[in-house]
């Protein structure tokens, strides 16, 4: 069975997800360091966990196969999930791969130290039309892929 596990903070399309899960019947875990509100849908769960700063992460890694899709934006969960064969997909529609999570890992910590040495400012653009277009189709693809496995 297919699961999708939200990492929950700062996810900007949490709706668009709940969407599409429930157009396929797929049961979504809602993850965070604290409680959400969620739609009142059993398909829908939320799991707010305490403890450490990478708790959710960490109980996302627990929970995922490789039959499951991680949604983030967190580069460092999406390795971890990636080498638990899952699917990982980010909130701009860019899927987390073997072959490109490794470059992604590497860019992040060149962009954290040239933020810290002040080269750099500010964060990612923001979610626009086309953004969560792509998410939605991505995520769609990678639906149908793991229903035929």
């Amino acid at each position: 069975m297919i699961h999708i596990y939200i990492d929950a903070d700062a996810c900007p399309v949490k709706d668009e997800t709940y969407k599409v899960a429930a157009r396929y019947q797929i049961k979504v875990f809602v993850v965070a360091n604290q409680y959400l509100n969620v739609p009142l849908d059993p398909l829908v769960e939320m799991k707010a966990v305490s403890g450490s700063f990478d708790a959710a992460d960490d109980w996302i890694v627990e929970q995922v196969t490789d039959r499951d899709i991680v949604i983030t934006a967190d580069i460092l969960l999406a390795d971890r999930c990636v080498k638990k064969k899952a699917r990982v997909l980010g909130p701009k529609g860019v899927e987390f791969t073997e072959d490109n999570v490794g470059s992604a890992v590497a860019n992040r910590e060149l962009m954290q130290n040239l933020r810290h040495m002040g080269e750099m400012r500010g964060g990612p653009a923001p979610m626009d039309k086309k953004a969560r277009s792509q998410y939605l189709g991505k995520l769609d693809q990678i639906i149908q892929s793991l229903k035929k496995k």
